[in-house]
């Protein structure tokens, strides 16, 4: 246990924030620990993994808890599937890599996504035509108040577009230590994403390590290595709009790309709106909108505050051309 610990090595956008107490776990034993010391302190817990997903706008109070927890496993097996659990603190990609090497598959299109296993659940990520959830078995959780560790099958996380129960009713309730995944023990590719299919247009028979190679260089130059340049990905969700909306957007915006969605919504992509709104390129003081990538904010050396009032005016910018409210995908913390 630690007092102080500066946490901007521990999130990918870079920003400066520091953690009251701070503990690295590897075990659900210490995290069974590390609760009791913060239920006897009366300190609050916050969960933290790959740091791809969050800003820190300030200072963290209470316990932060870094969950390292490592193992992969393959717990049952038949002719076309596998069940695999993977604990909480694998780095998403390289779970990934591994599990090619293995002959398991279906993750193929989630390559390169930054982050650790324990966070994919929380957002539901997806990418290329897959979401988690089209995989998802269940997951193994601590309720932080009273210790008692729960198992969560799909139709229990609420599952939604880059959501689920965890972002909602059980958000700062639960730490995520272990999620299982039905994987193809036989080799299948999905192509149905259209810059994918185009990407592997030449090959007469594309494999899932062919997708997963497409998807990186997709990625790749479309969004900047958080090791270079500080970011968290895509800073807003798609937003989505019905039938109606749609209509009255496009009369205004004939050029307008939108994609369709289910029950007559449609997808429009934050990135465009963002674009349009004149923020792509855009430095404000020490934090910016990617030159490339208007959906992607890029701190260069700057605090959580300041990239929060970036966001800020980027969502009313939006709002105000567009009638359309942009939702900040990343997590917030340290809001006084």
């Amino acid at each position: 246990m630690a007092s102080q610990v500066s946490l901007q090595g521990y999130n990918t956008l870079a920003l400066p924030a520091c953690a009251e107490y701070f503990c690295s776990v590897t075990s659900e034993q210490q995290i069974a620990q590390a609760l009791d010391y913060a239920r006897t302190h009366n300190l609050q817990v916050t969960a933290l993994g790959g740091g791809s997903n969050l800003l820190l706008a300030g200072d963290i109070a209470g316990l932060v808890i870094y969950l390292d927890l490592r193992g992969i496993n393959c717990v049952d097996s038949c002719k076309d599937s596998v069940t695999i659990e993977f604990a909480a603190g694998e780095n998403w990609h390289k779970a990934i890599e591994y599990c090619l090497q293995q002959g398991w598959y279906g993750l193929e299109n989630l390559s390169l996504i930054p982050g650790n296993m324990g966070a994919a659940p929380i957002q539901n990520i997806g990418a290329y035509g897959v979401e988690l959830c089209d995989l998802f078995v269940s997951l193994r959780a601590i309720n932080i108040a009273t210790g008692e560790v729960l198992i969560m099958d799909r139709q229990a996380c609420e599952f939604g577009y880059r959501d689920s129960i965890f972002k909602h009713k059980y958000s700062n309730c639960y730490l995520i230590t272990q999620v299982s995944l039905e994987l193809w023990a036989q080799p299948q590719v999905n192509l149905q994403y259209p810059a994918l299919a185009e990407a592997l247009a030449a090959e007469s028979e594309p494999t899932p390590e062919m997708v997963s190679a497409a998807v990186c260089a997709i990625r790749s130059a479309k969004l900047p290595d958080p090791a270079q340049i500080p970011n968290a990905g895509s800073f807003f969700k798609n937003p989505m709009v019905d039938a109606e909306q749609l209509k009255s957007l496009l009369a205004d915006n004939p050029k307008m790309p939108f994609y369709s969605a289910d029950n007559g919504w449609s997808k429009v992509p934050a990135a465009w709106l963002i674009d349009q709104s004149g923020f792509r390129g855009l430095r404000s003081g020490n934090v910016g909108v990617h030159r490339d990538q208007a959906l992607v904010l890029v701190n260069f050396g700057g605090t959580g505050a300041e990239l929060l009032a970036l966001a800020n005016r980027i969502q009313s910018e939006v709002l105000e051309r567009f009638a359309i409210a942009l939702e900040i995908e990343p997590r917030i913390y340290g809001l006084s």
